[in-house]
């Protein structure tokens, strides 16, 4: 799974991220599920663990263009993880109490504490990617963004939280198809938005601000991985997959039992 990852200084083209691609699991869908649903076993018990050690911190940031399926990732790979310490924070548009502090002052307050693993769906890039599409700040104040967020990132991982980010890589006519399937599909309507067709004509400025954003802040402590994303169930396959193996490199242990366990199971079985 390293070949997603975005290594420090590399240049980013996404172009060259093929949306479609599977890698050894190409014709093996029915497999890549069932590998899944183990994959939900091993995160589920390893989230358990990180909440009863309460040593370590994990952050997980997902973006992605619009039908990128953030929603849909985060439903797939969390299936079944006991809610107890796992959280979900959605960034809309920022209120008049957010906008009057500086843009990281409600990231921040959303980070996770020891034993939590908090997802963000969106998150503090938004401030580097519509921000500057729509021109909303002078480039001079999106651009010193890069760093504000790298050295931020920094502060999270030296105060030890292990953070990974996810970057949903879809293709123009991918995302077509499924804003038609919104329209077609009475259960998805409430989701299409007109707005969306507007946003999608800016596609090349877009993917100008992704590959910017990949370029300048994926770091060693804090890396982005580009996913393929047209197909669902590898995309799901492959962020649960770094997942796993980035909380078993934690190597976290369960506390200390109380001493005399076998004492008290005594005046328990003796009542």
């Amino acid at each position: 799974m390293d070949r997603y990852r975005i290594k420090p200084g590399d240049p980013v083209k996404l172009k060259d991220h093929d949306p479609n691609h599977k890698g050894d699991w190409k014709d093996k869908k029915d497999e890549a599920k069932a590998r899944l649903l183990e994959l939900n076993k091993e995160l589920s018990d390893l989230q358990e663990l990180l909440y009863a050690e309460h040593k370590h911190k994990i952050l997980i940031v997902i973006q992605a263009m619009d039908t990128g399926g953030k929603d849909g990732t985060i439903r797939a790979v969390f299936e079944g993880v006991n809610p107890q310490g796992v959280r979900v924070a959605n960034f809309k548009v920022p209120t008049l109490p957010e906008l009057d502090h500086d843009y990281l002052w409600r990231i921040h307050s959303q980070t996770p504490g020891k034993g939590e693993l908090i997802i963000f769906n969106r998150s503090h890039y938004e401030d580097v990617l519509v921000v500057r599409v729509h021109n909303l700040v002078p480039e001079e104040v999106w651009k010193r963004r890069y760093r504000h967020m790298v050295e931020f990132e920094r502060l999270l991982a030296e105060e030890g939280t292990t953070i990974l980010k996810f970057y949903l890589h879809i293709d123009l006519e991918e995302q077509k198809k499924r804003l038609i399937e919104r329209i077609d599909d009475p259960r998805k309507q409430w989701k299409f938005n007109p707005a969306d067709l507007e946003e999608r004509k800016l596609w090349g400025k877009y993917m100008n601000a992704f590959e910017e954003m990949l370029e300048k802040t994926s770091t060693e402590y804090a890396p982005w991985h580009v996913i393929p994303a047209n197909t669902n169930w590898y995309r799901n396959l492959v962020v649960a997959q770094i997942i796993v193996d980035t909380l078993k490199g934690l190597d976290m242990q369960y506390p200390r039992p109380a001493e005399n366990l076998a004492d008290y199971k005594a005046a328990l079985l003796s009542e």
